[in-house]
């Protein structure tokens, strides 16, 4: 597996941060994290996962074991040996608690963004909003674009959200667009989530963990993740520190959001 991934500063001396995804984005998801100043801290390196992006993908294959080999194999590639800054949001937030659980050598510490110990029992039905959009078929990127800017989760626009929409979908006949990831292969990165012991990992996590949780509403006028359940995560943990940042589930990779976050890496 040959991952396709962006990489912000490769010739600097800047600490190494590898940041993954959520479970239909791409490598883009953190251009509003270097738009608010990141790779002043940071050489970011975002990998686009299995099945989304510019990277492979097979029909099969989307356990966390299999995700979670490929980002050491593309640290080993890099030539980071050494344990580096890891983390992701929400998707990637679950897999970097699978890599420092299984991996701890290769961590230095953690950075999760609105990724908890345990989900609410209708966070598949609030995710229909986001998930919607695959299999479907735009007349161009502008119609793909309009529809995506209606969503309920998306409150405001910045322009460093734009490549993100450009590298989630491909150009079909006559100037259509569909979107990359695939249902099947989600489905699978879904089952991948509800078969790991989370719980049991985060207990067993020595690494100094950040934690980001989104303050604002993403649909059924809620936060994705109750106050409740991110203070279960922050209790699982034997090091954490956690910060509620402006912003949903999607909105807080930017604008105030994403200085937040920056502020307090």
């Amino acid at each position: 597996m040959k991952l396709h991934y962006l990489d912000s500063a490769p010739e600097s001396n800047l600490p190494p941060l590898l940041l993954m995804h959520g479970l239909t984005a791409n490598a883009h998801a953190f251009d509003g994290l270097l738009h608010a100043g990141l790779g002043k801290k940071y050489r970011l390196i975002s990998p686009d996962l299995r099945g989304r992006g510019k990277s492979p993908k097979p029909d099969m294959g989307y356990s966390f074991a299999e995700h979670a080999q490929d980002i050491i194999e593309l640290l080993d590639s890099l030539g980071l040996h050494a344990p580096i800054a890891l983390g992701g949001h929400s998707f990637g937030g679950f897999l970097s608690f699978y890599i420092a659980r299984h991996f701890p050598a290769r961590v230095g510490k953690l950075i999760i963004l609105d990724a908890a110990v345990r989900m609410p029992p209708e966070t598949r039905e609030r995710l229909v909003p986001a998930l919607s959009r695959l299999g479907q078929t735009f007349d161009s990127f502008e119609a793909y674009l309009e529809k995506i800017k209606t969503a309920p989760y998306l409150t405001f626009w910045e322009e460093s959200m734009l490549a993100y929409f450009e590298a989630d979908v491909l150009p079909t006949e006559a100037g259509k667009v569909t979107p990359i990831p695939q249902i099947a292969h989600i489905a699978q990165c879904v089952q991948a989530v509800l078969g790991e012991p989370l719980d049991t990992y985060l207990r067993e996590i020595q690494h100094n963990v950040t934690l980001f949780f989104a303050t604002g509403d993403y649909t059924y006028n809620a936060p994705l993740i109750p106050r409740e359940y991110a203070q279960d995560t922050i209790d699982c943990l034997p090091q954490a520190l956690a910060y509620f940042v402006e912003g949903n589930h999607q909105t807080m990779l930017y604008g105030q959001g994403a200085r937040d976050i920056v502020a307090n890496l």
